[in-house]
């Protein structure tokens, strides 16, 4: 099947832009495309033949029967409709509105017949019992075999399992892809769990004195050690419990709030048996792991000790162990915040970054059948709109080029090596309306055939021609055909924009060509701008919508990921320091509690209240400072690994640091202080009267 093509259907008056694939017959039955009019068995009988999904005839034909009923495609050529499947689900790969079938198109252009012309993509059923990796050894270099015989072209079989998830390739190998942010945030939703965890047995240790006189008591009427255990930690398990019930309500409530977030589709089917099996398994974890060490510290209290002294002293082993656990929850917390604020300014520095042109006021338009050749008369009206600076053709959006090849070669070029090099088709305007500078040569003539055997190329491959990467250096095609470099083009990015510019080369040939960039002037007024120019392509493009897309919103979108990322990530830092405040306020209150008489008797001597919020307090704060000796190094290797995935990143800076530090500090500060404040405005009288 064809790649994702965006084709001009027609029925009268309405004429709509859907998308689909050009595809092979056996397509229906290898993704079991379910039929609701017509069958596969006689779908693609006839060249000229199309099925459409369910919303594709319900906006064409409304209710009647679309079989055998004709949509134009292109304003070129009639399709008889001889099928309608149901739409696909949101979360399925492919989002086809429309199948024709391939041979329709099959070799229609030169390019097809090349070998290394990756315009199609192979579907692969296998028998149940098939082994891959032979079947991939057969597969290694076949495509090499029907062009030359080397070792750089290898081909081999893509799970569709892993097509979503596992989408980052090293020499041939899957090496990752989305699935590492799953992992990522599933470790630190673990993470925050053992936050959760942390504060259970440090608030059920730090109040152990309230079931001391429990544990002598059946310790005396013949209760063991482990049934103890066993007591603590069901009661654990069962606090777990109903905590994963009221987990599953609050997903069902933050579900739409979360999809819009993430723009996925997820739902929640939690009677399913993986599900079900998930959140029992989290459950037992969870209460074994909360519950266990209070378990064991409370059922080795000693019954005599106990029931002599109702307030148990706690002991030094005991508060060594909370102490630690609030140094780790906010390391945790700081290396989250640090983690959000650099994940911040990686994005920013890169959407800051000089592109090699300018993107503002730039829209682009997809076109159809044979519209570049008729651009001349298109750009004059454009150009005489008053709102247009400059328009141009290319075979694709500033952003993306979509072409390379290996066949390049040229004077003194190393045989060992054979580099991709990105191509593209454009016409004269191209670099003038994109804002790109020539660093030496000249530009394209407006004579496209005078400059058919010419090229500019980029700086990148210029410096990978050595020195025939200059203005009169001559480039074969394939080993065959010359052209002479006329100029050379800053480089300016496309692509990939964490990376560094790739090697370009630029024809003058706008015919054929997909794309119209037109660029307004400064200062218009888009939407009035906007409506001139639609009106314009409307009238010299009869029969085709005016369909545009800003270059800045498809600039914006190649940030998606890590734009969502770092949304993530700031909601996983807000929980971890929240959850954590939660465990350092129930601290501070039994702290002040505990030492409630000493608090009266310093008020007594006269103490003040700031002096006593402050003597509550400091303990605490050392807490949080020996976490930032934790969480600084812990960060920086971390985030050191994450941006070594980017070409171009930023530099991770020392004040983030300080300012993460400070702000865990503060945090925890307003949460200790509340507390204390409390206990130090409390009249002495009342902790003292029975002294």
């Amino acid at each position: 099947m064809s790649g994702d093509q965006g084709q001009i259907f027609s029925l009268g008056d309405k004429i709509i832009t859907e998308n689909g694939n050009y595809a092979d017959p056996e397509l229906f039955s290898m993704l079991e495309l379910p039929f609701t009019k017509g069958s596969a068995d006689n779908a693609f009988k006839e060249l000229n033949s199309v099925v459409i999904n369910e919303t594709m005839a319900q906006k064409f034909f409304g209710d009647a029967n679309p079989i055998g009923k004709t949509l134009k495609v292109n304003n070129e050529q009639d399709y008889q409709v001889t099928g309608v499947f149901k739409d696909l689900p949101q979360n399925s790969t492919y989002q086809f509105q429309w199948l024709i079938p391939l041979v329709g198109i099959d070799h229609k252009q030169p390019w097809m017949t090349i070998w290394q012309a990756n315009w199609v993509h192979t579907l692969v059923e296998l028998e149940p019992n098939a082994n891959v990796a032979t079947i991939n050894q057969k597969l290694a270099h076949y495509i090499a075999s029907k062009t030359k015989p080397d070792n750089t072209t290898v081909c081999w079989l893509y799970s569709m399992n892993d097509w979503n998830l596992r989408n980052h390739f090293t020499d041939g190998k899957i090496d990752g892809g989305r699935i590492s942010y799953v992992r990522l945030f599933s470790f630190i939703a673990w993470i925050i769990l053992l936050i959760a965890c942390i504060n259970f047995m440090n608030l059920s240790t730090a109040r152990s004195g309230q079931r001391a006189k429990e544990v002598g008591v059946r310790k005396v009427m013949g209760a063991g050690k482990a049934k103890l255990i066993g007591q603590f930690v069901a009661e654990a398990v069962i606090m777990s419990f109903i905590s994963v019930l009221i987990a599953v309500g609050l997903i069902y409530a933050a579900l739409p709030s979360f999809n819009t977030l993430v723009e996925k589709e997820l739902a929640v089917d939690i009677l399913q048996p993986a599900h079900l099996t998930y959140l029992l398994m989290i459950s037992l974890v969870t209460g074994l792991l909360a519950g266990s060490y209070p378990a064991f510290y409370l059922s080795s209290f000693n019954p005599i000790t106990v029931l002599k002294n109702i307030r148990i002293k706690s002991s030094a082993g005991a508060g060594f162990v909370r102490q630690s656990l609030v140094v780790m929850q906010f390391s945790i917390s700081i290396t989250l915040i640090i983690s959000t604020v650099i994940i911040y300014q990686q994005i920013q520095h890169v959407k800051s970054r000089n592109l090699g042109y300018n993107r503002d006021n730039l829209i682009y338009i997809n076109l159809q059948g044979n519209q570049a050749d008729h651009f001349s008369s298109v750009y004059n009206d454009l150009k005489q709109s008053g709102v247009v600076e400059n328009a141009a053709l290319s075979d694709n959006f500033a952003l993306e080029v979509g072409s390379n090849t290996d066949n390049y070669t040229w004077a003194g070029k190393d045989a060992s090596k054979n580099p991709l090099i990105s191509w593209e088709n454009v016409d004269s305007h191209f670099i003038a309306t994109m804002g790109m500078k020539l660093a030496a040569g000249r530009d394209f003539s407006s004579n496209a055939g005078a400059d058919s055997s010419n090229v500019i190329i980029n700086e990148a491959f210029a410096q990978q021609m050595g020195k025939e990467g200059r203005i009169g250096g001559i480039i074969r095609d394939g080993g065959k055909k010359p052209y002479q470099i006329v100029g050379i083009l800053k480089d300016y990015l496309y692509n990939d924009m964490y990376g560094s510019a790739g090697p370009l080369l630029l024809y003058n040939h706008p015919s054929g060509t997909q794309v119209m960039s037109i660029r307004f002037k400064a200062g218009v007024d888009i939407q009035q701008a906007l409506t001139k120019t639609g009106d314009i392509v409307k009238r010299d493009y009869p029969g085709y919508p005016f369909e545009y897309k800003f270059v800045d919103d498809d600039f914006n979108q190649i940030f998606k990921t890590e734009i969502l990322t770092g949304k993530l990530a700031s909601v996983f830092a807000s929980l971890a320091i929240f959850i954590s405040c939660l465990g350092l306020f129930g601290l501070a209150a039994y702290t002040a509690e505990r030492r409630i008489k000493e608090i009266g008797i310093r008020k007594v001597l006269g103490a003040s209240v700031a002096g006593l919020a402050g003597l509550l307090s400091k303990d605490f704060l050392k807490l949080v400072g020996i976490s930032f000796i934790v969480a600084f190094p812990m960060a920086f290797w971390g985030l050191n690994k994450w941006l070594a995935g980017y070409q171009y990143r930023v530099n991770i800076n020392w004040w983030v640091f300080v300012v993460a530090g400070l702000t865990a500090m503060l945090i925890a500060l307003m949460t200790v202080s509340f507390q204390a404040v409390k206990a130090a405005l409390m009249n002495p009288v009342k902790s003292l009267r029975s002294e």
